[in-house]
């Protein structure tokens, strides 16, 4: 009888199950459930709906036992730095933030007065991002509405589901490593540092490994699913899972996880948390194994969503990218400039940059999509560039997996602003790394490596050679 995993992988703007089982010696996946996602106005806040969500994970379960299938496991992989705050009768406090919303603009300074930024980078290795979850406790410890010495425990958005699973709190390495208060040396809490904050010591739960079995379902849950399972954590940052199954033997892939953001980068053994690094604004977030995800964030795929958005969905994106190889705006835009992180209208934003920096303002929804294609790629050859100065690697393919390895369009571009050959595929990375991890655990493979080799030949990777 075939053995089933469930990984349920939920973004900024959807989510779905996918069950996962080795079929003739490969990878078998199969999309069961999808739902809708999307940040709320909560009363001027940009939040989360992490009741629904929770819903529609138990809604997804319900099919697998609709269709006669009771997985073997299921791990829930999200966004990361989010976190949901929890009082002593293990209820809600507050507000559940999301990363997009202003709230930390004037605390940065807070956390810097206790610790620059320079040696903040030097001790955790992780990048300045205003949303990280460093800076939203700061400004979670300097509201009026709520008191930190209130909450009981912390738990991130996918720690917090699993712990609605299987009555287990923890939290999983990958994702808490984007918190920017996890030590890369110790792959634990930095408590000396989180005191120096003034954040309280005992919200923040035990970190486990991806692959850790927390348990099984509870008993209400399992009445409500129909089904018994195991609960693992996979690599619960959609990032780290994604990287999990770049299809790669190389012991330092290069790979641009692309998606709504574009995670470009590569696999160290060590952190690098040179000053050098830091300029370069790079990270190193956690991985499995204790492998760092090396990489820069780039504001990807949100772009040309947003502007998809606003044409009212009136183009597919496959059509885009036909009207912008047809277009002949060649402005160029910063794609990680603050502007385009959450701006009112993106194709306001993006004109009035391109007005601003003396080019050609696009007009038309082909123009629009060739400047936001073009600058993606651009700045795709500027980091590899960088990666390979600080690592001294010279690397001679980009595997872009996640959904961005379907815009033929882009990554022909990346192949030519980087000079790299781009093996595209898989577009499932992220719930297929879940389920690759899951299965680990149950030994169906050895390790990451063996795993890797099996997505390799499961999945169609296209090939696209530089020209």
């Amino acid at each position: 009888m075939d053995k089933y995993y469930l990984a349920v992988d939920i973004g900024a703007s959807s989510g779905r199950h996918i069950l996962g089982s080795i079929q003739n010696g490969k990878i078998n996946i199969q999309e069961i459930h999808r739902f809708d996602n999307g940040i709320k106005d909560v009363d001027g806040s940009k939040c989360w709906n992490v009741e629904y969500l929770f819903q529609e994970i138990l809604n997804g379960m319900k099919k697998c036992a609709g269709m006669g299938i009771a997985p073997e496991s299921v791990g829930i992989d999200t966004w990361a730095v989010d976190y949901v705050l929890l009082d002593e009768n293990d209820k809600i406090l507050g507000k559940t933030y999301a990363y997009r919303d202003a709230r930390t603009a004037d605390v940065i300074g807070e956390v810097y007065k206790t610790i620059p930024e320079n040696q903040l980078y030097g001790r955790t290795g992780i990048q300045k991002q205003p949303f990280n979850t460093i800076y939203q406790l700061m400004a979670d410890k300097v509201s009026p509405s709520l008191t930190l010495n209130h909450v009981n425990s912390l738990l991130l958005i996918p720690d917090f589901f699993h712990y609605l699973l299987s009555g287990v709190k923890a939290t999983e390495y990958t994702n808490a490593s984007t918190t920017q208060l996890v030590s890369p040396e110790t792959y634990d809490w930095d408590f000396e540092l989180i005191e120096q904050l003034g954040y309280p010591a005992h919200i923040f739960q035990k970190i486990v490994e991806p692959g850790t079995v927390l348990g099984e379902l509870l008993p209400e849950i399992q009445r409500q699913v129909g089904f018994n399972c195991k609960v693992v954590v996979p690599g619960t940052h959609d990032t780290a899972s994604a990287v999990a199954a770049v299809p790669s033997m190389e012991e330092h892939p290069l790979y641009i996880s692309s998606g709504t953001w574009s995670l470009m980068g590569t696999e160290l053994l060590k952190a690098d948390c040179s000053e050098e690094s830091r300029q370069a604004n790079m990270t190193n977030e956690g991985g499995y194994g204790h492998r760092f995800r090396y990489l820069k964030n780039i504001m990807g795929l949100w772009m040309i969503q947003s502007v998809r958005h606003e044409y009212d969905d009136k183009y597919s994106f496959a059509q885009l990218c036909e009207m912008a190889d047809e277009a002949g705006c060649s402005s160029i835009v910063d794609v990680n400039d603050d502007r385009f992180l959450a701006p009112d209208s993106m194709i306001d934003a993006v004109q009035q940059y391109c007005s601003e920096t003396g080019q050609q303002v696009p007009e038309t929804p082909g123009d629009m999509a060739r400047v936001i294609y073009s600058s993606l790629a651009k700045c795709y050859g500027m980091t590899v560039r960088q990666l390979e100065k600080i690592t001294g690697i010279k690397y001679k393919s980009i595997h872009v997996v996640g959904g961005g390895s379907n815009a033929k369009y882009l990554n022909r571009l990346t192949a030519k602003y980087t000079g790299k050959t781009v093996y595209a595929g898989p577009a499932e990375a992220t719930a297929i790394g879940n389920i690759a991890v899951q299965m680990i655990a149950d030994n169906r493979f050895a390790g990451l490596k063996e795993a890797r080799k099996c997505i390799s030949e499961s999945f169609d990777i296209n090939v696209l050679e530089v020209r």
